[in-house]
């Protein structure tokens, strides 16, 4: 096959299986498991973002995202994230039926707060008040089609309302049974040990790859004191750790949100293409892609940080799904951790044009 970086032949998961086992109907094939928390469920290492299969990156083939899907459970993913924000619903409806042919084999997380502004429909608020918790999760219920949802975020915190006062709301709902397991994105460390104080918190997601790594300077540290897993999302830096873009301006469609993102376009494009190199290196000495790389050594964070790490890459096709979960079977050595490590720091622009409502911003104002 041909990754976006211009490779062919990169390790697969069918080349590389370790073993096949049976799970109900479905055949998996080799990808380790690992427990989201102290008591969450136990998940393969790697889950699949599901949002770019309906929502925010140009047209897609309905068909083909299905078919994603299903291989991807044969290759023994069983997290599936969404939100009902990805097409205002949308994404959660399109997975509807795959959550109800598989519901027992899969961990179903989606996520609420980010919403329209009801004074500017432009532009998106973030929701966390008591009362759009409750309407969100059963709305998410019915999009979804089931009584409960496994693992449910606050996508986004709202710092004008109290972080306990909303996983109060949230832990009545894992009373009430349509939640079994709370998860937190994109909030600091100070934010998370509130929070778990309340309730125990299994999971948290924010964006970390070898071009964003903002949250080692205090996240990482607190998700491991409380055993919290971590759950990377654009651990392929939004693809442009693959190498199948470089100006996100010139080469995408106007309908692709990675352009109005300041790393991706303009001269920080270029300046951030060039650091790919090392990445490169790498991935010709494990005869691998550019993506599998970046996608090992966000999994070796496991080992460095002390805590469960399972990365959610997002495709919408079958031969990227085998690509993602194969990197889970390639180890760095520590020379080529070392060659990678001043990428991030050298990387030009924000992830996001508004940074506002990112942990980063809030612990660079506590000045973490």
């Amino acid at each position: 096959m041909t990754t976006g970086s211009g490779r062919t032949g990169p390790a697969t998961a069918g080349s590389a299986t370790t073993g096949s086992a049976t799970t109900g109907s479905v055949r998996t094939e080799g990808i380790a498991r690992v427990r989201l928390g102290t008591e969450g469920p136990e998940v393969g290492v790697q889950g699949l973002g599901c949002m770019g299969m309906s929502f925010a990156y140009g047209p897609t083939d309905a068909d083909e995202a299905r078919a994603t899907l299903e291989r991807s459970l044969e290759l023994g993913v069983t997290l599936y994230d969404t939100a009902d924000v990805y097409g205002m619903g949308d994404n959660e409806r399109f997975l509807a039926p795959f959550v109800k042919a598989h519901r027992d084999e899969i961990v179903l997380a989606t996520k609420f707060a980010l919403t329209i502004d009801p004074a500017d429909p432009t532009k998106r608020i973030i929701d966390n008040t008591p009362s759009y918790i409750r309407s969100s999760v059963d709305a998410s219920l019915r999009r979804l089609e089931t009584d409960v949802i496994d693992l449910y975020y606050v996508h986004r915190r709202n710092p004008d309302v109290p972080i306990e006062e909303t996983v109060g709301v949230l832990a009545e709902l894992v009373a009430a049974g349509k939640v079994k397991h709370l998860g937190l994105s994109e909030v600091t460390g100070t934010e998370l040990r509130a929070a778990h104080a309340v309730h125990p918190i299994t999971a948290l997601q924010s964006e970390w790859s070898l071009f964003s790594r903002d949250i080692e300077r205090g996240v990482v540290r607190a998700a491991a004191d409380l055993g919290v897993a971590l759950v990377p999302y654009s651990p392929l830096g939004r693809g442009f750790l693959t190498g199948s873009f470089v100006s996100a301006d010139k080469e995408l469609g106007e309908d692709d949100f990675r352009r109005q993102q300041p790393r991706f376009t303009g001269a920080n494009a270029a300046a951030n293409a060039a650091l790919l190199a090392p990445v490169r290196t790498v991935a010709d000495a494990h005869g691998a892609s550019l993506g599998q790389i970046a996608l090992a050594w966000v999994q070796q964070r496991a080992a460095v940080h002390g805590l469960p790490v399972v990365p959610i890459p997002g495709t919408r096709r079958r031969v990227r799904v085998e690509e993602n979960t194969a990197a889970t079977r390639i180890t760095l050595t520590e020379d080529q951790l070392a060659l990678l490590e001043p990428i991030a720091d050298a990387v030009a622009g924000d992830r996001y044009a508004d940074m506002t409502f990112t942990s980063a911003a809030r612990e660079k104002q506590l000045g973490v």
